[in-house]
């Protein structure tokens, strides 16, 4: 089966009912695993541009309560590999949030990752691997 790894924008448009790609999210959330991954900079992001928009965490707390969403990510031993990932596409540039992403992705061979943001079109796993994507385009 086919861990699927959340990042930001897929969250923010699973909360938010005017967000555009709501829809979409909607649909993929029903095809995705029970469970999906992701990391505690990915849920910064997440509170940060929800609080932005006028919302709380609530929800976004929720998702991980219920076990939809688990955070499987510890930066610390993996702090070189995503500093180096961030160095690598410094331009750009390369949230945090992204490289713990693309590094969880070549933690787990059998990954994709659930996104709205293009430039995971960009980003390879090992420095040369396309990323496995559910995204809207």
């Amino acid at each position: 089966m086919t861990r699927w790894l959340v990042d930001t924008g897929p969250l923010i448009a699973l909360l938010c009912l005017d967000d555009r790609h709501h829809r979409w999210a909607i649909e993929q959330s029903r095809q995705a695993p029970a469970t999906v991954f992701t990391c505690e900079a990915v849920i910064s992001e997440a509170l940060f541009l929800l609080r932005r928009a006028g919302h709380d965490g609530e929800h976004l707390f929720a998702l991980i309560e219920t076990g939809f969403l688990r955070i499987e990510f510890a930066l610390h031993p993996e702090n070189r590999a995503v500093g180096e990932l961030m160095r690598r596409y410094r331009d750009r540039p390369m949230a945090l949030a992204d490289a713990c992403l693309v590094r969880m992705a070549e933690l787990s061979a059998d990954s994709c990752v659930w996104t709205v943001d293009r430039d995971f079109e960009f980003y390879r796993k090992h420095g040369r691997r396309s990323l496995s994507l559910v995204a809207p385009w």
